[in-house]
């Protein structure tokens, strides 16, 4: 086995993690740093301190990390209306390279020449993980246990805490009903009793909604301001990203927005059946495009569009540090320069509908495209010479063809 010196681990202070960290300590015989992420999970994270304390640690490192979270991964990928094989918002995946980011980060300041991850061998997220160090630090090596142990059950993961008495949940005794990922763009849910999909999804695996069924029967209307492509105020105040953010999701919670349950395709090759909980960001993608729909220029939309599922993609895959995804954000963000107005929507029973849109930058002119008489000349007879040019190829098509 490598000679590892110091070992900077994700860790959440849950069952997996704390064994993790114990089985680290006892493999590699060296100090292991502990690095807890505030996503905004909605969890204590003390207890994760008291833990590690348990385990011996001496560097716990615990931070804050929403408003870095919303305002440098969260918005700008909004800004590309992202969404994975056209459903899924990437609440999981883009916060990977966050994380990633700040292991990195602690790897660099305590001397650690390795970090480690939870992650198992089957998912994405070891993959987000990883290529996430390769490109920021290719020096530091990366520890999947996960992949290296030999635990093999959940019965074996209890027996290896017992032994090394660390505490166990009463609710971990028993099987598993499902695993959860939480953060302040969304909620995950997978695995056990969600495996299949022809089953549907029991209640209680929803955590942030409401059945858009039991909604409020009134709908809320709500402004959303946005200024180059990121929003900054509902209703007419002014909020942090992460505030703003959490505003949305109370909201749309309320009214049962946001609610996914998809069949996707793993980056490793799997499918897997989850459900989704994003809120806030349902809201905030309808706003956009709202929002771009009178701002940006027609082919410029249509651009973005069109690289917007392979953008999507490498959010998934795990490349949020490759250079091909700087570059389509260079891009992205260019066209944003005057996305900018107020977006009013309509929330009701599951959905957020734009029921108006404004902006100083609009390209949208009323005078020009009304039906009754115009101030701004617009010769008709100009379309029939638009019509001939482009139908020329087709009236050569039909004539080879015998038409």
């Amino acid at each position: 086995m490598t000679k590892i010196e110091k070992i900077v681990l994700s860790y959440s202070g849950g069952l997996d993690t704390s064994i993790i960290l114990k089985w680290l300590q006892e493999t590699y015989g060296c100090e292991v740093v502990t690095f807890t992420a505030d996503l905004g999970q909605g969890e204590e994270l003390e207890p994760a301190r008291a833990k590690a304390e348990m385990s011996g640690v001496k560097d716990i490192r615990i931070v804050d990390l929403r408003e870095e979270f919303v305002r440098d991964f969260v918005f700008p990928m909004l800004r590309a209306n992202a969404l994975y094989e056209g459903q899924y918002l990437l609440g999981t995946s883009i916060a990977r390279p966050l994380i990633a980011r700040h292991l990195v980060g602690i790897a660099r300041e305590v001397g650690a020449d390795a970090v480690a991850h939870g992650a198992t061998g089957k998912g994405n997220d070891q993959i987000r993980f990883e290529l996430a160090v390769n490109a920021l630090d290719p020096s530091i090596k990366v520890i999947a246990p996960w992949r290296q142990w030999n635990i093999r059950s959940r019965l074996q993961l209890l027996e290896y805490a017992e032994k090394h008495r660390i505490p166990v949940p009463s609710d971990k005794h028993g099987e598993a009903p499902f695993s959860t990922d939480a953060n302040l763009l969304h909620t995950s849910t997978e695995g056990k009793i969600l495996e299949n999909p022809a089953e549907v999804a029991p209640d209680h695996v929803y955590q942030r909604t409401v059945d858009p069924v039991d909604a409020p029967d009134t709908p809320e209307i709500i402004t959303i301001g946005f200024e180059r492509g990121d929003p900054v105020s509902v209703n007419g105040k002014s909020m942090t990203p992460a505030a703003l953010l959490t505003e949305l999701n109370g909201l749309g919670g309320r009214h049962g927005i946001g609610r996914l349950d998809l069949v996707e395709n793993r980056f490793i090759g799997m499918k897997s059946r989850g459900i989704y909980e994003t809120p806030g960001g349902t809201i905030l993608l309808s706003a956009h495009r709202g929002i771009e729909s009178i701002t940006l220029d027609r082919a410029a939309a249509h651009l973005k569009d069109e690289i917007m599922p392979r953008y999507a993609e490498l959010i998934y895959n795990g490349f949020w540090f490759a250079p091909e995804r700087e570059m389509l954000q260079a891009l992205i963000d260019h066209s944003q320069a005057f996305v900018s107005g107020e977006v009013t929507l309509r929330l009701y029973k599951g959905s957020a509908s734009v029921i108006s849109r404004a902006s100083p930058c609009s390209l949208y002119s009323a005078d020009l495209v009304t039906f009754e008489e115009s101030t701004i000349a617009f010769d008709h007879h100009d379309a029939e010479g638009f019509i001939r040019l482009n139908g020329l190829r087709l009236r050569s098509w039909a004539a080879r063809n015998g038409r």
